[in-house]
């Protein structure tokens, strides 16, 4: 029987996706919601280099997982993941790249308009 996370931020996370999902019928933050269910093992890990391939100028992207940091950004852009590496996060510092955490990005586009899932 799979329990889901243990982690009482991420359990937290997972029910603010479902209920935004469900109260405005939205299906990325479900989608959102089912990734970060998965155990360790299933979750997305991104490296810089592949969010740089797939996103272009000023994108909203969302890893429901962890970014690396192998290779890099050439764009600024907004990026909303669970975890960051620490090597990640001084790369996209120093691009100016907006970096938010997947409930910041809730609250700013409770819609989900325009966000790109990577991973």
């Amino acid at each position: 029987m799979r329990t889901g996370p243990t982690n009482p931020q991420l359990r937290s996370l997972i029910q603010e996706l479902k209920q935004k999902a469900h109260q405005e019928d939205i299906n990325v933050w479900e989608r959102i919601a089912f990734d970060l269910e998965k155990p360790t093992r299933q979750k997305r890990i991104v490296n810089l280099s592949r969010i740089n391939r797939y996103t272009k100028k000023d994108d909203v992207v969302i890893v429901p997982g962890k970014v690396l940091s192998s290779g890099d950004i050439e764009h600024p852009l907004t990026i909303a993941a669970w975890r960051y590496s620490e090597g990640a996060l001084t790369k996209l510092q120093k691009i100016k790249a907006r970096v938010l955490s997947i409930s910041e990005l809730l609250k700013e586009n409770p819609k989900g308009e325009k966000v790109k899932i990577i991973g």
